[in-house]
């Protein structure tokens, strides 16, 4: 696409996550993520938007690429990495009022931080890998009342516009939407780059913003404004044992009938 003649200005949703590829836990008691259970990490998909969004401003002189999050005082961790990717500078929104905000809630908070960052785009990921809730682009794109590309697994910024690719039942279709907008890709787009140690140390020096809910206007406890309730929570089960079969001569039959019985043939 063609180079921007304006300076652009990039909002990335970013999330301080639970380790992908450790153990993660709910608290039984409040529902909430046992943060403790294992080493907290820049969420990988909100990494990619990053990358997308370096990628472009590394191309386009004048981008702006500012990365925001919500989340506990521990969330600034993930900042810094997303700042020693490429990001600018960051917003973070930290408030003992947020914990476990729901996804209404959450959606109502980083509206009022964009408006506040006067963004031209909010890029983020098409779901976190932990909650999956999967929503929250197009509650952004809703409040913020702009156009919203989501699900894109390729993403191209231009002159006043956001366009991609998205998959879908019947092939592949194009996205376009008009700046200001909101757009959210999939994994199939690059990971994020891995930070350099000249990279990490200039992180150091780069501003995080830190905001309360009060500061931008929201009112976390309006009765007025609905809110989910969670009804209850419960550990996983254990998995339970497979079948074992031991072929007598007869093996194949009864591998095709327990096949047959459980409908996977």
């Amino acid at each position: 696409m063609s180079s921007l003649s304006e300076p652009l200005r990039i909002a990335v949703l970013v999330k301080e996550v639970p380790d992908t590829y450790g153990e993660r836990h709910l608290d039984l008691e409040t529902g909430l993520v046992d943060r403790a259970a294992s080493d907290a990490v820049l969420d990988e998909i909100g990494g990619r938007a990053l990358e997308a969004a370096v990628s472009h401003a590394e191309a386009n002189a004048g981008t702006e690429v500012v990365a925001l999050t919500v989340g506990p005082e521990s969330a600034a961790e993930a900042l810094r990495e997303a700042l020693a990717i490429g990001a600018d500078r960051a917003v973070h929104v930290t408030d003992p009022q947020l914990g476990g905000a729901d996804l209404g809630l959450t959606a109502e908070v980083l509206a009022a931080a964009v408006e506040r960052l006067d963004a031209d785009l909010v890029l983020a990921g098409n779901q976190s890998t932990d909650g999956l809730g999967g929503v929250i682009p197009a509650m952004l794109a809703e409040l913020l009342g702009r156009p919203q590309a989501t699900n894109l697994d390729a993403i191209g910024i231009g002159a006043g516009e956001v366009c991609g690719t998205r998959a879908s039942d019947h092939g592949t279709m194009v996205v376009r939407a008009s700046l200001p907008a909101v757009a959210s890709i999939t994994d199939r787009l690059p990971d994020p780059r891995f930070p350099s140690f000249k990279s990490t140390s200039a992180a150091k020096k780069k501003p995080i913003e830190t905001l309360a809910a009060a500061d931008l206007g929201v009112a976390v406890e309006d009765p007025a404004a609905p809110r989910s309730i969670l009804i209850s929570v419960a550990a996983r089960p254990p998995r339970a044992g497979g079948m074992k079969i031991d072929d007598e001569g007869d093996g194949g039959t009864r591998i095709a009938e327990f096949l047959a019985q459980n409908r996977l043939v």
